[in-house]
């Protein structure tokens, strides 16, 4: 996603809101035209980043290094799934029924292990849930977009046949909406791919003064990216190395101008992790260039027809029914029952409490696909005293959102013409109402990235005779106001933006605030961040924080249900394998001290 020389800012939209979501519950109770995947990226020849011997898999070793970044196999892998069925069939147990949990389950059962899952909700997807209220609106924890650098989990929707029918695909642009309406872009579209489209989509941009460009072009110029050009593993483990500063500071450091930082770069940090430049690491922001500036592909976007519910969610439950995995939704971890030797050090889980019953279930091994706050409710303190993967999590941090989704009476982004703008009759479905079929930015307002869904995402967000529905994202800036509060600031920043849409009024409202949401993308974060396999043989981790060449977002969660499947397949047979072990404590019970609980208000 950068550039040589100025190529960095083609990055733009960067990943932007790769995944805007976050895990509680609500306070009541995303068609494609062009192949993702692209052929050439021939120019970057041996990668020899090191892998962690703690991967015993070799297909999750794919997903971490240097040559994760230049996989071209990634959707193919994630669309065939594991390709081996294990001789041993092991009974796990899954925490959580977000997309990392609902993956790992598709591919465990894909191996012929028996897979139940426990949701706490009353309804799967984790941070991409979406849900009815009582008149059947559609209600969503974020706004979800997919950039073309989704490779697996779009692989997952060719597997459950939701990738040809459920996205669209839209204008290979970025757009920025300033105060007054007036609009600036990085726009894409060009017969040479990358990196020359995204150095002519950054100098013409009209978001940016020529000024700010040339600063732009003088610190972008001595980036890690250009040294990947030519160098990549040179220039990815110059990235690596950033994570213990800020971008604000890297930016900085040769020529980077203020200007740039608070037009193009803070929306793009805030709509990547909701906080800005002087806040993420650098690491995390150069991570996302670098891939956009190798991937023609990368920066293209879709969203979904309808709701996550709908177009994501129901394909992969079909998937997993069709498979016997077994769903109990409404029923959270209560609690972890381990094992522990002579000295009281945790070797093994033997099961979970489940449900307000606290019902015991035996596993021969336990996936706890959670989010930041959720790991920390279920994880025992045992397990942090005696093991400093699991204490390092606590280091990590969260950052409140609150989503908000507005409806009017008209056409909210169409600014040219006033009779289209309040034009709301007839049919209008199937994105053909007013205004602009894509995703926003702005520096202008405290929800950095935006859209319309009633014409990105039309499918279950027009309704005839009404128009826009906008969904923005507010971060903390704006997180303690009452929820009345922040719809009306909502629409007041909306007509700061769309000036003509003064004249709309708003018909409907809702606001989703999620106190605890992605990991907070600071420096030093990326060092805490847990692996799918654990110290303790049976016991795994899997959601989007887990480690991974990624961010937090769908495609990182769905890149660790992979990985930690993976890693139980390929510790499932043999004398050392999951099910022997399983056995011989089974065997070994009644002599073995056990079943030290830890109550978790999950």
């Amino acid at each position: 996603m950068v550039r040589l020389a100025s190529a960095t800012a083609y990055v733009v939209g960067c990943c932007a809101v790769a995944s805007i979501s976050a895990f509680q519950l609500p306070s009541s109770l995303h068609r494609v035209s062009s192949t993702p995947m692209s052929t050439s990226s021939t120019l970057f020849m041996s990668t020899t980043a090191p892998v962690d011997s703690d991967f015993k898999s070799e297909s999750a070793k794919q997903q971490i290094g240097n040559k994760s970044f230049l996989n071209e196999n990634l959707m193919a892998r994630a669309q065939n799934g594991p390709g081996k069925t294990n001789k041993e069939k092991l009974k796990i147990g899954i925490v959580g029924a977000g997309l990392a949990g609902m993956v790992a389950a598709m591919d465990l059962a894909d191996a012929g292990h028996d897979v139940e899952m426990f949701e706490l909700r009353p309804f799967v997807g984790g941070k991409v849930s979406s849900w009815q209220d009582k008149d059947g609106n559609h209600i969503e924890m974020g706004l979800h977009v997919f950039f073309g650098c989704y490779y697996n989990l779009f692989g997952i929707m060719k597997r459950t046949g939701s990738f040809d029918t459920e996205l669209r695909i839209k204008e290979h642009i970025h757009t920025f909406v300033n105060e007054g309406g007036s609009l600036g872009s990085l726009d894409f579209r060009f017969p040479i791919g990358a990196p020359i489209s995204g150095l002519q989509a950054f100098a013409k941009t009209e978001q940016l003064g020529l000024t700010d460009k040339f600063h732009n072009a003088l610190r972008l110029g001595t980036s890690p990216i250009v040294r990947a050009l030519f160098d990549f593993d040179g220039g990815m483990d110059m990235v690596r190395d950033l994570d213990d500063i800020t971008f604000t500071e890297w930016f900085t450091q040769l020529g980077g101008s203020r200007g740039s930082l608070d037009r193009m770069w803070d929306p793009i940090a805030y709509a990547l992790g909701f906080v800005d430049c002087d806040n993420i690491s650098a690491r995390c922001m150069l991570t996302i260039f670098m891939l956009f500036a190798i991937r023609t592909e990368a920066s293209v976007l879709r969203m979904l027809e309808g709701s996550p519910q709908t177009c994501l969610h129901d394909p992969i439950l079909k998937y997993l029914e069709d498979r016997n995995v077994k769903i109990n939704l409404s029923m959270g971890c209560r609690e972890l029952v381990y094992d522990t030797d002579a000295s009281g050090k945790p070797t093994r889980v033997t099961g979970i409490k489940v449900g307000p019953r606290e019902e015991l279930r035996e596993f021969d091994a336990v996936v706890c696909a959670l989010d930041v706050p959720g790991i920390k409710k279920v994880l025992p303190q045992s397990f942090r005293d005696n093991f400093p993967m699991f204490d390092n999590i606590y280091n990590l941090d969260t950052v409140p959102i609150a989503t908000v989704q507005v409806r009017f009476n008209g056409w909210v982004t169409e600014m040219n013409d006033e009779g289209r703008m309040m034009d709301i009759s007839g049919d209008q479905s199937d994105g053909r109402g007013g205004g602009i079929d894509n995703l926003l930015y702005s520096a202008d307002a405290e929800f950095s990235c935006f859209a319309d869904l009633a014409v990105t995402s039309p499918g279950e967000y027009y309704k005839e005779g009404e128009g826009s529905l906008i969904q923005a994202v507010f971060d903390e800036r704006a997180f303690s106001r009452s929820e009345k509060q922040i719809v009306q600031d909502c629409i007041d920043q909306l007509h700061k933006l769309f000036p003509s849409s003064r004249k709309l009024e708003c018909t409907w409202s809702n606001v989703v605030k999620l106190g605890q949401s992605l990991y907070r993308e600071k420096p030093g974060q990326d060092k805490f961040r847990p692996k799918q396999a654990t110290p303790i043989s049976n016991f795994f981790l899997a959601g989007s924080y887990t480690y991974q060449d990624y961010l937090d977002s769908m495609e990182g969660a769905t890149r660790s249900g992979l990985m930690v499947a993976d890693e139980i397949i390929a510790r499932a047979d043999g004398p050392d394998g999951l099910k022997a072990l399983s056995e011989k404590a089974n065997a070994a019970k009644s002599g073995r001290k056990m079943k030290i609980p830890f109550f978790a208000s999950a």
